[in-house]
């Protein structure tokens, strides 16, 4: 059993849909085979922050090019003795020594897994009506925080680290949880003690509707822009540095972010925000809906 030393290549980020590769490494897993590529077009769930779930895919495996269910790809890593999965990976994206690895899981039966042979050639196929879905959720995910940064830059008593855009970053003090969904996300924030200390006044929160206008309006103007949407990237490797950019109009937001994205906000015609204010344990919880209303 070999096991590949370095991470996966990924076109992803570049809105690839389709890719081939050699197949490096095959396992099984349960009632399922772990198919690892030294590149792929289909973008893995991540453990360590499961925001955006895996693309919808299929493999085909040698000249037949017969076609099975990606049932899953998750992000995993070996240090050349062991393949690691999802929250089973014992260390950070990076440690040196470690090869971090988009592994495409499928059933196990042997008819559909004859074809999956070390260094056989794999062709991986996203579903793109899925993955334009999930980038528009996405990249509304991301607007929608920014926007709420914005919101809420004059409830602060005392200074603390800034966004891209120069606004208290609430957000990523904040979040404790952001998921993406097809046309939509779902982020929730815990305001408890130690972000009181950091002077962030609770009382801002008390009026949510008045906040969500402050949102939409702000959600309008950028949308209004129909502002570009780009992923630089640092290299092709599964844990290169990827960052979102988007040129708004008060200046280019820029974000750390392994995802995908919409190419424009052209492609959308609004953004829906709902906010929902809770007590958990001493603390306030507030959660934020967007949807992303397609153009035309």
């Amino acid at each position: 059993m070999t096991l590949p030393t370095a991470d996966t290549r990924v076109t992803y980020p570049a809105g690839a849909l389709v890719s081939t590769g050699t197949v490096l490494h095959v396992e099984t897993v349960g009632d399922r085979v772990a198919v690892v590529l030294d590149e792929t077009a289909c973008h893995p769930v991540d453990a360590a922050w499961p925001d955006q779930p895996a693309d919808q895919a299929t493999i085909g495996f040698g000249d037949d090019g017969t076609e099975v269910t990606v049932l899953d790809c998750v992000v995993g890593a070996t240090d050349g003795t062991e393949l690691y999965l999802g929250d089973a990976v014992p260390v950070k994206k990076g440690t040196e020594g470690w090869a971090f690895l988009a592994v495409h899981l499928i059933a196990g039966d042997a008819m559909t897994a004859a074809g999956a042979i070390e260094g056989a050639t794999a062709r991986i196929e996203v579903d793109a009506a899925t993955r334009h879905a999930l980038s528009a959720g996405h990249t509304g995910c991301h607007l929608a925080s920014l926007a709420l940064n914005a919101a809420l830059a004059d409830d602060w008593r005392k200074e603390v680290v800034l966004d891209t855009l120069g606004a208290p970053d609430f957000d990523a003090l904040a979040c404790e949880s952001s998921r993406i969904a097809p046309h939509a996300s779902t982020d929730r924030y815990r305001i408890g003690k130690s972000l009181r200390r950091k002077g962030f006044d609770p009382a801002a929160l008390d009026d949510l509707e008045a906040l969500g206008a402050r949102i939409r309006e702000t959600l309008d103007g950028w949308l209004d822009s129909g502002a570009t949407v780009r992923i630089d990237r640092d290299g092709d490797g599964l844990t290169d540095r990827r960052r979102w950019h988007c040129e708004l109009p008060g200046g280019p937001a820029v974000l750390a972010c392994g995802g995908t994205h919409a190419a424009s906000l052209t492609e959308f015609s609004s953004i829906a925000v709902w906010l929902e204010r809770e007590e958990v344990d001493g603390a306030v919880v507030l959660s934020m809906v967007s949807t992303v209303v397609p153009a035309g």
